[in-house]
């Protein structure tokens, strides 16, 4: 199982960045894949997760309205939108899965998956 994040860099407050997920070593259609973040001195939480049938959860309040999470089946590839960025949106981000395959019309887990990891890359916010 691999999970490689890219699109990464410094932005200014109110910019935006896109992050991809790459995905290999397992059938990308059949599971969750979400975003965690995790800030300097902070625990990992958990941002956003796509479904098997592209349903949407956030586990953060402070990014609804300002982030989106898509997925392309196609290129085993997820993406984090991230608009109207904010200094303490300022973290390296790695997406996740727990390789628990679900049945297609079932959404994201209340606890945003996690089991398997992949590096992340670093989202720098600040003038």
């Amino acid at each position: 199982v691999q999970l490689q994040a890219s699109g990464g860099g410094s932005v200014q407050p109110g910019g935006s960045l896109r992050l991809s997920c790459e995905a290999s070593g397992f059938r990308f259609d059949d599971y969750a894949i979400a975003w965690f973040r995790q800030a300097p001195g902070k625990d990992p939480e958990g941002v956003l997760c796509v479904a098997r049938n592209y349903d949407i959860t956030y586990y953060t309040e402070s990014v609804k309205g300002r982030f989106t999470i898509s997925r392309d089946n196609a290129k085993d590839t997820v993406y984090l939108q991230m608009n109207a960025l904010k200094p303490e949106d300022t973290a390296v981000y790695y997406c996740a899965t727990d390789l628990v395959r679900r049945v297609l019309t079932t959404p994201c887990p209340r606890a945003a998956p996690s089991t398997y990891r992949g590096r992340g890359t670093q989202v720098t916010v600040s003038s």
